[in-house]
C-alpha cells in the first residue's frame, strides 16, 4: 500500500506538472496567469487544501471586465465538469465557494449566470466517482454532496436577493428584518422553505471514516460551517416575523408552515456538531422553531381546521369515483387548493372548497 500510494502520489505530481505547461504553451498570454493559478489551485495532492495566494489570484478576475470574470469562472466549471480526480473535484468546488463568500459583484454575477446558454448553475455531478483508492472513493461522495450544497446556495441565494454567506454583499441586520417585515406571507414561506431545504442538505453531509481528518474534508466543513450560522441567522428573522404574523396566518400558510419547521427540527440532531460557535444564539433560534410551531399546532383554528380536513380525507376514502369525480370538478372551477411546497404534496389529494379563500 506504501508504494502505491506514493506511485499515485508521483502521477498526481506529473499530472499537475504536464497541465501547467500544457498551459504554457497553448494559452492566451492574457489568461495565462489565470489558467496557471486555477491549475496550482486544484492540484491532485488529496492531502493539501487549495493555496491562499492562488485563490487570491483567481479571485482578483473579479476586479477586472465582465469578459475577464465570465472566462475565469467558465475556466473553473470546465476544469471541474472534465476532472475525475476526487481532490481536484472538491478544490475547484472549494473555489466556486471561495467566489460565492468572497468574490466580487462581478465574479458572483458571472457565477450566477453560468452556463451563458442559459442555466441554472446545475454543478451535474451526481455520478462522480473516483475509484483510485479507498480514499478517493469516499472523497468522491463528498464531491456529491458539496456540489449538490453549492447548488442549493446559489439557488437560496436567487431567492433572497443576495448571495447568503457573501462578505461582499452582507445585509445590516436592521434592513434585513425591515425587507422582511414587508414580504407578503407568500414570498416569506418561500424565503424560509429556501432556507430550510439549504439547512436539510447541510444536514444530509457524508459521514467519514477513510477521510476522517482529511484536510481536504475539513476544509470544506469550516466553509460550510461558516454558511451554517448565517442561514440559521435568516432563519431566525423570518420566525420571528411569523411569530408576529401568527394570528392573521391562514390554515393554508400555517401548514406550509408548520411542514418546514419540523423538517428544521429533524436537522437539529446532526447539525450540533457542525459549528462550535455561538451556541446560545443557535440554541435560541431552535428553541424559537419549536415555540412557534407548538403555537400553530395548539391553535384552536388550527386544530378545527385540521379535524376537518381529516374527516373529509376519510369521507373521500370511501367512494374513490366520487372523489375523482369531485376533483374533476373542482379543477374545473378553480376551487381546488393545491399546496406549493414539496414537504405535503400527499395534502393535494384533498379538495376542500370551504378552504378556498383562506390561501
Amino acid at each position: 500500500m506504501g508504494r502505491v500510494k506514493v506511485f499515485r502520489d508521483l502521477i498526481g505530481i506529473i499530472k499537475d506538472k504536464a497541465s501547467q505547461s500544457k498551459a504554457a504553451l497553448i494559452s492566451n498570454p492574457r489568461t495565462l496567469s489565470l489558467h496557471l493559478a486555477l491549475l496550482r489551485a486544484t492540484t491532485h495532492d488529496p492531502f493539501s487544501p487549495p493555496d491562499p495566494t492562488h485563490l487570491a489570484t483567481l479571485l482578483s478576475f473579479g476586479h477586472c471586465s465582465r469578459a475577464t470574470a465570465s472566462t475565469a469562472v467558465d475556466a473553473i466549471m470546465d476544469r471541474l465538469q472534465t476532472t475525475r480526480d476526487a481532490a481536484v473535484a472538491i478544490k475547484c468546488l472549494i473555489t466556486v465557494h471561495h467566489i460565492v463568500k468572497r468574490g466580487s459583484f462581478i465574479l458572483q454575477d458571472q457565477l450566477s449566470v453560468y452556463p451563458s446558454t442559459g442555466g441554472r448553475n446545475y454543478l451535474k455531478l451526481s455520478n462522480f466517482r473516483d475509484d483510485t483508492t479507498p480514499l478517493t472513493w469516499e472523497l468522491s461522495s463528498w464531491v456529491r454532496w458539496y456540489a449538490l450544497y453549492l447548488e442549493n446556495l446559489l439557488s437560496t441565494s436567487r431567492i433572497l436577493g443576495f448571495f447568503l454567506c457573501s462578505t461582499s454583499s452582507s445585509v445590516d441586520k436592521d434592513t434585513e428584518e425591515d425587507k422582511v417585515s414587508s414580504l407578503i406571507n407568500t414570498d416569506l414561506l418561500k424565503e424560509i422553505n429556501s432556507l430550510g431545504n439549504l439547512i436539510e442538505q447541510i444536514a444530509k453531509k457524508p459521514d467519514s471514516l477513510n477521510s476522517n481528518g482529511n484536510v481536504l474534508v475539513d476544509a470544506v466543513l469550516g466553509l460550510v460551517g461558516e454558511d451554517y450560522l448565517s442561514s440559521i441567522n435568516e432563519v431566525s428573522i423570518r420566525v420571528s416575523e411569523f411569530k408576529e404574523r401568527l394570528d392573521c396566518l391562514g390554515f393554508v400558510d400555517s401548514v406550509e408552515l408548520v411542514c418546514v419547521l419540523r423538517s428544521l427540527e429533524e436537522c437539529k440532531e446532526r447539525l450540533s456538531a457542525l459549528s462550535q460557535r455561538k451556541k446560545v444564539m443557535i440554541e435560541s433560534v431552535w428553541g424559537s422553531i419549536n415555540e412557534v410551531k407548538d403555537q400553530i399546532g395548539n391553535s384552536k383554528a388550527y386544530k378545527e381546521d385540521e379535524g376537518r380536513l381529516l374527516m373529509m380525507g376519510r369521507r373521500n376514502k370511501v367512494s374513490e369515483s366520487a372523489r375523482f369525480g369531485e376533483r374533476v370538478v373542482m379543477k374545473h372551477s378553480g376551487n381546488s387548493v393545491k399546496f406549493s411546497s414539496g414537504r405535503f404534496l400527499s395534502f393535494n389529494d384533498f379538495s376542500f372548497p370551504a378552504y378556498a379563500s383562506m390561501e
